[in-house]
C-alpha cells in the first residue's frame, strides 16, 4: 500500500528554490504595497466611506497574510520539515489559509457594493452603509477562521504530520475540508464576481450619463478582476479539487497522482499569494478617493519644504527691511 510511504516518497528538493524565491518577492513587495496603502485607506474610513470600510479589512487581511511568508520560506528551505513546534504550524497554518479565503470574501463584498453603486446608485443607499460594511467584514471573517478553526480541531492526525499543513497523500478529514474550500471559498465567488461585474458593465454601457472614459474603467475593472482571480486562484483550487477526487476513487493507491502533481500544487499554491500584492494595487487604482489620498500624502512633504520656504524668505525680508 502505497499509504505506508512517508509522503508518497515525493522529492520536497524539486522546485524548492524557484519556491522560496516567489515568497521572498511577495512577502518584500506585497508588505511595501500594503503598508503604503494603509494610509489613504484608513482617511477613507474616516471619511465614512463604505467602499475604505472593505478595503480597510482587506488589506489587514493581506497584511497578515503576508507576515507567515517567513516561515513558510524557512519551511520550504529545510525541505518541509518543521521544525518552529507545532503551535507556531498551527498558527502559521490558520492564518495563511484563513487569510486567503477570507481575501476572497472581502474581493465578492467589494464586488457587490460596486455593484450597487453602479446598477442601483439610488435604491443601494440603503443597504451601503458603514454600519452594514463593518457587519458584513465581520460576518466573512468570523465565518471563514470559524471553520479553519474547527476543521483544525477535528484533525486527529495534525500532530503526527512532518510537515505543517501538507497530508501526501490525504486524509479523509483533509479531503472533506477540501470539497468546502473548493465550492466555498473558490466556485462560489468567483460566480459571484462574474455576475456582479457583468451587470455593472451591462449596467454602464446602457448608461446615457456615464461617458466614454468611466465606460471604458469599469469595463477594465470587471475584466482584471475576474483575469487576477482565475489567474491567482484557480489553478490551486482545481488541482486541490483532483487531489480530493483521486483520493476517494482510490484512497490506498493515490501517491503516484500526488507524486505527479506535487510540482504543479506546489507552483500554484505560491501563485495564490500573488494575490496579496495585487488587491491594494487593483482596488486603490480604481478609488478616486484613495488615489487622491495617495497623491496628497505624496505631495505633502514637498508642500512642507515649500511653505517653509516661503516663509524663511518672508522671514528674511522681514529682518532686511528693520
Amino acid at each position: 500500500m502505497n499509504t505506508t510511504i512517508p509522503n508518497c516518497g515525493i522529492n520536497f528538493k524539486r522546485g524548492s528554490d524557484p519556491l522560496m524565491a516567489i515568497y521572498i518577492v511577495v512577502f518584500v513587495v506585497g508588505l511595501i504595497v500594503n503598508l503604503i496603502t494603509l494610509g489613504p485607506i484608513i482617511q477613507q474610513v474616516r471619511r465614512r466611506n463604505v467602499l475604505g470600510i472593505y478595503l480597510l479589512n482587506l488589506s489587514i487581511s493581506d497584511l497578515l497574510y503576508t507576515l507567515t511568508m517567513p516561515l513558510w520560506i524557512h519551511y520550504y528551505h529545510n525541505d518541509h520539515v518543521w521544525t518552529l513546534g507545532r503551535p507556531a504550524c498551527l498558527i502559521a497554518g490558520f492564518l495563511f489559509y484563513s487569510n486567503m479565503y477570507v481575501s476572497i470574501g472581502l474581493l465578492c463584498c467589494i464586488s457587490v457594493d460596486r455593484c450597487l453603486a453602479v446598477k442601483y446608485p439610488f435604491h443601494a443607499k440603503v443597504f451601503r452603509k458603514c454600519r452594514y460594511a463593518w457587519i458584513l467584514s465581520a460576518v466573512v471573517v468570523l465565518a471563514v477562521m470559524g471553520t479553519h478553526a474547527v476543521a483544525a480541531l477535528l484533525d486527529d492526525d495534525f500532530e503526527k504530520q512532518e510537515g505543517c499543513y501538507e497530508s501526501y497523500p490525504l486524509t479523509v478529514h483533509v479531503a472533506r475540508v477540501n470539497f468546502i474550500r473548493v465550492a466555498f471559498g473558490f466556485f462560489i465567488p468567483l460566480l459571484l464576481l462574474t455576475f456582479c461585474y457583468f451587470k455593472m458593465f451591462q449596467g454602464v454601457q446602457k448608461s446615457i450619463s456615464v461617458e466614454d472614459r468611466g465606460k471604458r474603467k469599469v469595463k477594465l475593472l470587471s475584466i482584471a478582476v475576474i483575469i487576477i482571480f482565475a489567474f491567482c486562484f484557480t489553478p490551486y483550487h482545481v488541482i486541490l479539487l483532483l487531489r480530493t477526487v483521486v483520493f476517494y476513487q482510490d484512497q490506498d493507491n493515490s501517491c503516484p497522482f500526488e507524486i505527479q502533481v506535487y510540482l504543479y500544487f506546489t507552483v500554484s499554491l505560491a501563485m495564490s499569494i500573488l494575490n496579496s500584492v495585487v488587491d491594494p494595487i487593483l482596488y486603490v487604482l480604481v478609488s478616486n478617493g484613495v488615489k487622491e489620498d495617495m497623491k496628497n500624502m505624496a505631495r505633502f512633504p514637498f508642500r512642507r519644504k515649500r511653505q517653509a520656504s516661503r516663509t524663511f524668505s518672508t522671514v528674511n525680508t522681514m529682518l532686511s527691511r528693520n
